[in-house]
């Protein structure tokens, strides 16, 4: 499943963890293979079925 990458540094921001979300920024491409990458969010304790989730209900611009 792809993922914005801007939804994952949002959440880390969100919870404090800028120098986190400044990697991140750096490290992933702007839409982000939950499969490929999967190693990195479980790090991030982050889960993508989550963030898949939060991705559909984001209002658009």
């Amino acid at each position: 499943m792809i993922i914005s990458k801007q939804l994952i540094i949002a959440e880390l921001r969100r919870r404090g963890e800028g120098q986190r979300a400044d990697f991140v920024d750096r490290q992933l491409p702007d839409e982000v293979d939950t499969t490929r990458h999967g190693g990195l969010l479980a790090t991030l304790k982050l889960d993508p079925d989550w963030l898949a989730a939060a991705s559909q209900s984001a209002p658009t611009e």
